[in-house]
């Protein structure tokens, strides 16, 4: 039978695995994109989603745009304050899943801020939303699975 311990470690090494995939897979995309749509340049994907290729100043979806200072920071505060809270709670069943989401989703973004100075987004849907990329859509989709997952938790211990 494993141990506390045994789970954590899995734990952390999943959520890494996680992560290394989303940088990879958020990288490999916008390289992409940079290099065979011109800016300005709107390619139909799918029914009703473009591929652009715009830059990103602020964090996800265009929020605090032109703020590095105040970016940098709220995504370092997330990022102690998510793992903080991985450290305590890792051996909890699926919570790798969101961490290695975010982490990776974060670290993404961070590499197009330290290389380009913006962050390189590229999924346009209708209805006026913000063009995104993979590294947004896991932050997205990170943080509505730990919501869920704390949620599951609180409900079993009542």
């Amino acid at each position: 039978m494993r141990t506390i311990a045994d789970r954590r470690g899995a734990a952390w090494l999943l959520a890494l695995l996680v992560a290394i995939a989303v940088v990879a897979l958020d990288q490999l995309t916008k390289r992409l994109v940079r290099s065979s749509i011109t800016p300005g340049e709107q390619r139909r994907f799918l029914p009703g989603v473009q591929l652009v290729n715009t830059r990103n100043h602020g964090v996800a979806f265009g929020f605090l745009p032109g703020s590095h200072v105040a970016v940098t920071i709220l995504i370092a505060l997330a990022l102690v304050v998510l793992l903080v809270y991985f450290a305590l709670h890792a051996s909890r069943r699926l919570m790798w899943l969101p961490t290695g989401m975010l982490v990776g989703g974060a670290v993404g973004n961070i590499l197009d801020r330290l290389r380009d100075g913006s962050v390189t987004d590229f999924v346009k849907l209708p209805l006026g939303w913000p063009p995104f990329n993979l590294a947004d859509a896991s932050i997205t989709l990170g943080i509505l699975i730990l919501f869920l997952l704390i949620d599951s938790s609180r409900r079993t211990e009542t």
